[in-house]
């Protein structure tokens, strides 16, 4: 397995005494289907393998992942868990506050699932009242790591247990990635009524994206452009 990637921090607090972070990472992601090959935790192996990467490379506190989150959209699906949008914010406010008391006064929360839209106006209030937060990684994050990576894809087409998330996967977890993504592919690029209808409606297999082109190369690649572009976050 990537020790980059791997799930929980494993470091003491006599090893964050001696690192004094002036910034955590909180990974988020979700409990929530990825079709037939990825697993339900797909969101939170991303989140970790990139804030992963990240504290490797950064003098950071690397916080454990929030693993379930808001999926209401996938509800059709077995095994998927939801928290409603006020249960997270509620969380990550609490969380953001508890660091603040233990001297850890910027906090970026580092989501992996795209449903999660209540993040933004968490960032987004925080600022507004003095407090040091961030989202990463943004739109413009990930359309460079896109490209970087040479994804063919495009972000909006490659929305779910696509080319992206199956690249990340095969890279960090390949033992977690069970065959039939290569004949997986399906696109829904017209998806306007998504927040009424859900994901049920455009998809059958749950799979939005081209998993087919998927490889360990371009997971690697990704996170590696993502690194890069964490620099102007951290301020």
């Amino acid at each position: 397995m990537n020790t980059s990637a791997y799930p929980l921090p494993v470091g003491t607090t006599d090893d964050e005494r001696d690192r004094r972070a002036g910034t955590a990472l909180l990974p988020i992601g979700s409990f929530e289907q990825h079709g037939p090959f990825l697993p339900l935790a797909t969101d939170t192996l991303v989140a970790c393998a990139i804030s992963g990467t990240l504290a490797a490379a950064h003098s950071v506190l690397h916080l454990p992942p929030l693993t379930i989150s808001c999926s209401h959209e996938h509800e059709a699906w077995p095994g998927t868990v939801s928290l409603t949008a006020s249960t997270l914010y509620a969380v990550i406010h609490d969380i953001a506050d508890s660091l603040r008391k233990s001297g850890v006064p910027r906090l970026v929360l580092v989501n992996g699932h795209g449903g999660n839209y209540v993040l933004g106006n968490v960032v987004q209030e925080a600022t507004a009242n003095g407090h040091r937060m961030a989202l990463f990684p943004g739109p413009a994050d990930w359309e460079e790591a896109f490209a970087a990576a040479g994804i063919e894809t495009s972000p909006w087409d490659d929305m779910h247990a696509g080319e992206l998330e199956t690249s990340i996967l095969l890279h960090t977890h390949p033992d977690l990635v069970r065959p039939g993504y290569e004949s997986a592919d399906h696109l829904a690029g017209d998806r306007r009524h998504l927040l009424i209808r859900g994901m049920a409606a455009y998809t059958e297999s749950g799979v939005i994206g081209r998993p087919s082109l998927a490889s360990a190369a371009k997971g690697r690649a990704v996170l590696a452009d993502l690194t890069r572009s964490f620099t102007e976050t951290l301020y």
